[in-house]
């Protein structure tokens, strides 16, 4: 029997379907298996030509036929690429060795060679990567069966020559161990006229599911993050370089300018601060250093502004698009984001909350795009078009991630997970002014999620992703096309059987790269061929990305020629991974250590605030509160809208007896960040210190605003409104309801809250009780041996005896 697969042109007609390769479903190594075989009755040394009178001919007793699992029918070949490996099962046992013809199109004289056909076998394994939570790739029965011919070089670029631009068709022939034909199946392809014409940049991982905190986006545990290789990968290689690895922190979604001269890059910070971003020029030799640091979060507040991912450069290089979260917004209720045990999807993360904002390298400000910075919607995935006109997004209506009582979900596309289907839109950019947003006809309120929109480099088109929930990285994540400017949607030909995202235009827009796991769990790249129709051909596996037991993802390409990216140097994350040593050592209560980790990290750069403000963290640890109150300082000096920073500061002029200054610190603190519960606690304190009463009190109330049940606050304020001097504070069932909450919480245990609900008790003349609770107190001072405050509530307790509300400066404790 005879089987064809063929290559076809790009304007030819109809595409087969994946089904063959979507059923490889383990990572594989491709050897080359090429042998020549003499002596063979009407076949000639590899890389001759044939005739027609030289094809071998079956037996009538043949009866079995090849099945090609790779390449599928009719798929385009990028001229650029090296030459593929072959995939073919024969049913014939008694086939021993193979016959390989490529019959020509354009009437050249069809190339015969024999080759041994090597059973495919699982690739390199990275031992690193291996645990207990994840499994090796292994061999599928179906896989086991599979056959491999990777043609050398001289005989792929024949096959070039001849099938640019038309058909090839590519025969394999089963032979006996008499050389007799047995079997037989053919396959036809094409190489295109336009290369791909850029290299490939991607990020490589290994999936090895951590046991971190829910509601972080975590793939790894932080032991592993240097694991993490980004790689280059120049289609014309038979394998990808690595340039960037080792990396203390997360590194991740990238984005390239559309002339390739400009890199943005999500960079991790200390203390896995997500709110930071690189902006660097292209060059063989790149550096991420920390003058190519933009922090979003500009008050250097760890995480809590950031909620979007896949920021993006604009095509001139001058503006970096992405979503933030509004200023009382954190990222743990912005993002639904839930880690899975399962290797193969071991992680989900989607933004239900946030705003377009667009920042300037030239003024340094960002700033919301009207049209894309609605609160009631989150408004995510946003994208330029090639001219730089508009913007492409994708909108849902906000919702909570993580409502009160939802059950958490064990698996990717649970039922139980935070629904949002995104619909696209698009909104003028107008320099920055925005405008009317409009839904995507094709790609809007389908009934499914349509998500990370990508347009193609000459504006026509927009390549997107449609899944049932959330976005990207779902198991039924599909490509879809669709006009720029609306009409009807197509599903993309190329997709496999399982997961297609991640995927990016070649800068003359006829190639896309794209990843997926359907031969996998181990994330791996294709490529597909877009026509100026937007048709589009099967997939074309990159092969050799990586180690077979480690994933691809974020691939994109670059408008660069590939050697113009040797090494991506990243003093950034080596002076983040001194910053984070320090502040380990100081948690581990190592002063000394910590104190010189930080002076080695302020060696490398002592303009950065936050290493500032660490060194006086430690200093204050070591009882240096005149140095720490310097560094503090200093780090607000460096940057205006360090919240903590100040507020730091206001602890050690307090512990100085520097009361109005601690009051300055603490009231910029607050101007920064006004719910910022902390500065306001501090601020109740020291205007209490001040007998400025009623801003005392003012501020201890907006500090429960943000944290209702703090106790140290529900005590000073139940004992300002029982004790206070001045009656307009007093307030006696107020002060019986916040002492009673602060009892509550600490279980009755708490010496100093005790005493104050005995002072709130006697204000409202509740003097039986103020007995019985003040004797609660005692009891502990007593079994604690602390005479000297046993002798102070004793006195306390003979007012309450004589039925006399207790008027003396409460015990406001220390910050």
């Amino acid at each position: 029997m005879l089987g064809r697969l063929t290559f076809r042109t790009e304007d030819g007609w109809g595409i087969a379907r994946w089904a063959p390769v979507a059923c490889l479903l383990v990572a594989i190594g491709l050897p080359a298996g090429l042998m020549l075989w003499a002596g063979l009755p009407g076949v000639r040394a590899a890389a001759n030509h044939a005739g027609a009178s030289d094809r071998l001919q079956l037996t009538d007793a043949a009866r079995s036929a090849i099945t090609v699992d790779y390449p599928a029918e009719g798929s385009i070949f990028p001229p650029d690429m090296v030459a593929p490996t072959f995939l073919w099962r024969d049913a014939e046992v008694g086939a021993k060795s193979w016959q390989v013809e490529v019959e020509f199109h354009d009437h050249g004289k069809p190339l015969r060679l024999t080759v041994a056909g090597e059973l495919l076998r699982v690739g390199e394994i990275d031992r690193r990567c291996v645990s207990t939570s994840n499994k090796l790739p292994f061999l599928t029965a179906q896989q086991a069966a599979d056959h491999t011919w990777q043609p050398d070089a001289a005989a792929w670029a024949e096959i070039k020559r001849h099938s640019s631009g038309r058909e090839a068709t590519v025969v394999f022939t089963g032979l006996d161990e008499e050389r007799r034909a047995v079997s037989q199946g053919r396959v036809t392809m094409t190489t295109s006229k336009d290369p791909v014409g850029a290299p490939i940049f991607y990020r490589d991982v290994p999936l090895m599911p951590s046991e971190g905190a829910n509601h972080v986006v975590q793939p790894l545990a932080p032991s592993l993050m240097t694991l993490i290789n980004w790689r280059v990968r120049e289609l014309s290689q038979p394998e990808s370089r690595i340039v960037m690895t080792d990396q203390h922190t997360c590194a991740n979604c990238h984005s390239f300018s559309a002339d390739g001269k400009t890199m943005g890059m999500d960079v991790d910070g200390p203390g896995n601060d997500k709110g930071m971003y690189a902006v660097v020029p292209v060059a063989k030799t790149m550096s991420i250093g920390q003058k190519d640091i933009v922090h979003w979060n500009t008050d250097l507040q760890v995480g809590t502004s950031r909620v979007g991912f896949m920021s993006q450069v604009s095509p001139d290089g001058r503006y970096v698009l992405t979503t933030f979260a509004g200023p009382d917004q954190e990222i743990g209720n912005s993002y639904f984001v839930t880690n899975f045990k399962d290797y193969r999807f071991l992680q989900v993360f989607y933004p239900t909350r946030g705003i377009l904002t667009w920042y300037s390298r030239a003024t340094g400000l960002r700033t919301p795009l009207p049209g894309a910075s609605d609160p009631k919607y989150v408004q995510t995935d946003g994208v330029w078009s090639p001219d730089q006109k508009y913007i492409v997004f994708a909108r849902a209506r906000a919702v909570d991630p993580h409502p009160a009582g939802m059950t958490i979900p064990q698996k990717a596309n649970d039922p139980q997970e935070t629904q949002i289907q995104y619909s696209l839109y698009r909104v003028p950019f107008n320099d920055g002014k925005g405008g009317v947003a409009e839904p995507i006809t094709g790609a809007s309120e389908n009934g499914m999620s349509n998500n990370f929109p990508k347009v193609s480099p000459d504006g026509k088109w927009i390549v997107f992703v449609k899944c049932r929930n959330g976005q990207l990285m779902r198991p039924d994540s599909e490509l879809w096309i669709v006009p720029a400017t609306g009409g009807v949607a197509r599903k993309m030909r190329c997709n496999t059987s399982l997961m297609n995202s991640w995927h990016s235009f070649s800068p003359n827009g006829r190639w896309l790269v794209f990843s997926s796991k359907a031969r996998s769990p181990y994330t791996q790249m294709y490529l597909t061929h877009i026509d100026e129709q937007g048709e589009d051909s099967p997939p074309i596996l990159v092969e050799n990305s990586t180690a077979a037991n480690r994933a691809v993802n974020i691939p994109e390409f670059v408008n660069t020629a590939g050697s113009n990216i040797q090494k991506i140097e990243t003093p950034a994350a080596d002076f983040y991974r001194l910053m984070d040593e320090a502040t380990d050592a100081q948690k581990r209560g190592e002063t000394a250590n910590a104190l010189q980790l930080w002076q080695q990290a302020l060696g490398i750069d002592g303009e950065d605030a936050r290493a500032n403000n660490g060194m006086a963290l430690t200093l204050k640890a070591a009882g240096r509160l005149e140095d720490s109150a310097r560094y503090f300082r200093r780090a607000t000096e460096l940057n205006g809208r360090f919240v903590e920073a100040y507020y730091n500061l206001g602890t050690v002029q307090m512990e100085l007896r520097q009361v109005d200054a601690a009051v300055e610190a603490w009231q910029s603190a607050v101007r920064i960040r006004p719910g910022y519960f902390e500065g306001h606690e501090g601020l109740g304190f020291a205007y209490y210190l001040q007998d400025q009463y009623a801003e005392s009190l003012r501020h201890l109330q907006l500090a429960l605003d943000g944290e209702p049940d703090r106790v140290s606050v529900l005590t000073l304020a139940a004992s300002l409104m029982a004790t206070c001097p001045d009656e307009a504070i007093r307030n006696g069932p107020e002060a019986v309801n916040l002492a009673e909450r602060a009892r509550d919480l600490t279980s009755g245990k708490d010496v100093s809250v005790l005493d104050t609900l005995a002072a709130a008790y006697a204000e409202d003349k509740r003097f039986v009780d103020a007995a019985q609770a003040e004797h609660q107190a005692l009891e502990i001072a007593a079994r604690q041996g602390d005479t000297e405050l046993a002798a102070k509530l004793r006195a306390h307790l003979a007012l309450f005896d004589a039925v006399t509300p207790l008027r003396v400066p409460p015990n406001a404790g220390t910050l």
